[in-house]
């Protein structure tokens, strides 16, 4: 037979719980039934409807698709979405986000900065009175 293959979350000292529910209670809940438990802003998003594109990326997820791209940053992260790994558009490129238990009722644009961290090279000519003495190339 088969073996059934599922991704390895990682390994915690204790299990994760959202309000005092396992993550398998809260995947075995509907979306009434989460609706309480969520906070308030995602709870408006949900109470507020779908659009077409959040429909058709859940019905994807539901399908077990293995690679879902996607541009919906403001996408809220239900239970159902633990364990799957989504590539979520960040203006420049696709980043990989694996949603871990921790990460429920977020939004998936919170993993996918959208800018990068800065670094500084040397000071340029006329930046400053000490740039004066930076060697030229």
């Amino acid at each position: 037979m088969a073996k059934k293959t599922q991704k390895r979350l990682p390994r915690r000292r204790e299990e994760f719980t959202y309000r005092g529910l396992s993550i398998e209670d809260l995947q075995g809940m509907g979306i009434s039934e989460l609706m309480p438990l969520m906070p308030s802003r995602a709870r408006r998003k949900f109470e507020r409807g779908f659009s077409k594109g959040h429909e058709k990326l859940l019905s994807e997820i539901r399908a077990g698709d293995e690679n879902i791209r996607t541009h919906l940053r403001d996408m809220v992260i239900i239970p159902e979405m633990i364990g799957k790994t989504i590539e979520v558009y960040n203006g420049k490129d696709f980043v990989k986000v694996e949603i871990q238990p921790e990460a429920v009722f977020h939004y998936l644009g919170e993993f996918a900065l959208t800018r990068r961290r800065v670094s500084h090279g040397s000071a340029g000519i006329g930046a400053t009175r000490s740039s004066k003495y930076v060697p030229l190339k």
